[in-house]
């Protein structure tokens, strides 16, 4: 009876599953959460940077981006993140700064399991 005892206290198989299963979950959504961070971050630099490639182009080359047409197709050829966003192109009297200005904006959506959060976006870009 004694050596049963010792056995059964002694044995350690399956220690490494179980700490796994405490462990592991956390661990994954860490990583899957870490993931869509740097997507969400991808997507806020790329619209920084379309919109203002898209109000640098009204002001500076006005033969490409000649009207509001031509300019909302030019920031939209620059930005490069998932989805699409909504382009705004305003000049003159109608930007708020005075010049040529191009605001996009766009919703991220981002799958955590069983929730759901929608992030808005926005950026605004002016170039005299």
């Amino acid at each position: 009876m004694c050596n049963f005892r010792m056995i059964v206290l002694d044995d350690e198989r399956g220690t490494t599953a179980v700490e796994f299963a405490i462990v592991g979950p956390v661990f994954i959504a860490l990583v899957v959460g870490i993931l869509y961070l740097c997507l969400c971050l991808f997507l806020v630099g790329s619209l920084h940077y379309a919109v203002e490639e898209g109000a640098r182009c009204a002001s500076v080359r006005t033969t490409v981006c000649s009207d509001d047409t031509t300019t909302v197709a030019y920031a939209k050829s620059h930005y490069f993140g998932p989805s699409s966003p909504a382009f705004i192109y305003a000049n003159g009297a109608a930007a708020s700064c005075g010049g040529n200005s191009v605001t996009g904006s766009i919703s991220y959506v981002a799958q955590l399991g069983l929730k759901q959060f929608t992030i808005p976006i926005t950026a605004t870009a002016c170039f005299p």
